[in-house]
């Protein structure tokens, strides 16, 4: 049992409710290069190309063996461009069929090298990314350790004990193959009390001298990947550790079992402005338009005015509020984004709000009343009425001004890293500095709550990616 003590769990409204619906009206698909970091794509499909479930799309030009993969049968629709011709988005529509043929490419008997090549030759390969630098993991590389959260403490994010229901075998399945790709141990951590657990525990029993069970309790970020592995395996200088998504491994085991790739998603849409909040089975890369007209308050959707598909006020965030992306009500689930998040925008000012007792505005600091309920104690948030409650939007509520030195991000930062000393070494571009502070350990979503809680309004977790970009290029 590993306890996280340093951390904020934010009492946020709209969580998903454990009922799930098909999402049968969703027939477009995309993938993005955008969500792949340092990826470099080289186009291998044309507009009005016919493609199968597992059919190659993009691969990397620096490595053309690691392929990014049609999700469903169809015909590719649109090849999606900005500016300077930059790819952003190979677009499927698929046909309502689905290939059930067993893929030949899985060997009868697995051992890593085997597993490898199959992985690669049917675009499983990028399920794995590794750190540091995030990117998709380096097929020449041996990570010291796979690591694996089965469980997610970010607001209103999945529980993955409902979403995996009926996937149990494909999970554990999934987690035997990941002790042949890397010499050392595969951590899978879990909270508490979770099923998952145990039902791991049962299935691994011959592999338990590879696969070691882990339990983390606290606040959020104590599910995040980066502090599980500050925990169980630190990165220093030269090593590698991959991670993976817990709906992914299900979908390896799927694969490894049955020869059919199919990259299933349970995708929780959540959120104060979500009507029903409640998760849906779709397909990886999935369209998100039906699942937000179908969540919307406002009656008066689909009618659109000036192109907009959605009312204004609405702010849609493929993942969670803290380190998720914002895109268009009409656009595409991330790669690895398991929820869906719909906020009310925060484009309005608050005349004087800070002379204000702020009951309804979230304090980390005790700047606002809300801020003396005791951090760890979001029940009693429970016990107030409505209009005591904090609401949260996208509003900053001030403005960018310099660092402030408050002490506060060793708060919620969980790592053996001075947080407020790397952030200032990642501005100025010192990598030698970067180095001794720990940058091979974090990734910006590490930083997302520093970012929440920062009086300066810092986008932090910018800083950090371009950091470790530059760093990334200069080990190249």
């Amino acid at each position: 049992m590993i306890k996280i003590k340093k951390g904020l769990d934010l009492p946020m409204e709209g969580a998903a409710e454990c009922r799930v619906s098909d999402a049968c009206d969703i027939v477009t698909f995309a993938v993005k290069p955008t969500d792949y970091v340092g990826l470099v794509p080289r186009l291998l499909v044309a507009e009005g190309d016919k493609v199968s479930a597992g059919d190659a799309l993009i691969c990397d030009k620096n490595d053309d063996r690691i392929k990014f993969v049609a999700p469903v049968d169809g015909e590719v629709q649109a090849v999606v461009r900005g500016e300077k011709r930059k790819l952003l988005a190979v677009v499927v529509r698929g046909n309502g069929e689905s290939s059930h043929a067993a893929d030949c490419q899985v060997p009868q008997t697995l051992d890593g090298l085997s597993l490898k090549e199959s992985m690669l030759n049917k675009g499983l390969w990028a399920l794995l990314r590794q750190r540091p630098f995030g990117t998709v993991a380096n097929p020449d590389d041996c990570p010291k350790a796979i690591v694996v959260s089965c469980f997610d403490s970010a607001p209103l994010a999945p529980d993955y004990d409902f979403a995996l229901q009926g996937r149990e075998d494909d999970l554990c399945k999934g987690i035997e193959m990941l002790t042949l790709l890397t010499e050392g141990t595969v951590f899978v951590s879990f909270r508490p009390g979770q099923r998952l657990a145990k039902v791991v525990e049962q299935h691994v029993t011959s592999h338990r001298e590879r696969v070691s069970i882990q339990y983390f309790e606290g606040p959020h970020p104590a599910g995040n990947v980066g502090t599980q592995i500050a925990c169980l395996c630190p990165i220093n200088k030269g090593e590698t550790v991959w991670t993976v998504n817990v709906q992914d491994v299900a979908v390896l085991g799927h694969w490894a079992a049955t020869g059919v790739y199919c990259p299933e998603r349970v995708v929780a849409v959540a959120g104060s402005q979500a009507r029903n909040p409640h998760y849906y089975r779709t397909m990886a890369g999935a369209c998100v338009e039906s699942l937000v007209r179908a969540q919307l308050f406002d009656t008066s959707y689909p009618a659109m005015t000036g192109g907009r598909v959605v009312p204004e006020g609405v702010r849609v965030v493929s993942g969670n509020v803290l380190s998720g992306t914002r895109i268009e009500p009409d656009g595409y689930l991330g790669a690895y984004d398991n929820l869906l998040t719909l906020l009310p925008e925060g484009d309005y000012y608050d005349f004087m709000g800070w002379l204000l007792p702020g009951l309804k505005k979230h304090s980390f600091s005790r700047t606002f009343a809300s801020g003396f309920v005791p951090h760890g104690m979001n029940w009693l948030y429970q016990m107030l009425p409505d209009y005591l409650r904090p609401k949260f939007d996208t509003n900053l509520h001030g403005g960018v001004r310099p660092l402030v030195f408050t002490g506060n991000f060793e708060r919620v930062f969980p790592f053996d890293i001075y947080p407020l000393q790397l952030l200032k070494a990642c501005i100025v571009g010192d990598i030698e500095l970067m180095e001794k502070l720990g940058i091979y350990e974090v990734e910006p979503e590490d930083f997302a709550l520093c970012e929440y809680i920062d009086p300066s309004k810092t986008d932090i977790q910018p800083i950090v990616r371009e950091a470790l970009e530059m760093l990334r290029k200069e080990a190249l």
